[in-house]
């Protein structure tokens, strides 16, 4: 299984008052990376419906597990990778992690789900996206 990793710097902006990145952050880096990894994939920029209905989806759940401090101004890695993909979702799992070393400061997942743009009902994503797919996942 293939992941996708995306490095992110920490700014002042981003800490606390107790110099440590505020717990509302973890999810704007996962965000980023997820971002990033569409881009991979050929879905930059504004989506285009037309072409690619798949882009029409919405995060069902954001969850985050944190299991050590990010301390101060620093850069992370953050890792990217698709955890189960059923006929109408996408789990993306996540890690966060230094840049010199595989300690998890955070873990977790966003689910996903392909929706209809009309009704705004599940629908099943394409076969096409499910093919681009298959080197991230971690449920095959």
């Amino acid at each position: 299984m293939r992941f996708h990793e995306v490095l992110h710097g920490i700014y002042f902006e981003d800490l606390d008052v107790f110099g440590v990145l505020h717990n509302a952050r973890y999810p704007l880096l996962v965000e980023r990376s997820i971002g990033d990894f569409w881009k991979k994939m050929g879905w930059g920029g504004l989506a285009n419906l037309a072409t690619n209905p798949d882009q029409f989806h919405l995060v069902r759940v954001n969850h985050v597990e944190y299991h050590r401090a990010i301390k101060g101004l620093d850069e992370v890695r953050v890792r990217v990778w698709v955890g189960k993909l059923g006929n109408t979702s996408l789990q993306f799992d996540f890690s966060i992690l230094p840049t010199d070393q595989d300690i998890v400061y955070a873990s977790g997942y966003r689910t996903l789900v392909c929706v209809d743009r009309m009704t705004m009902k599940p629908k099943p994503w394409s076969e096409s996206f499910r093919t681009q797919l298959t080197p991230y996942r971690a449920d095959l």
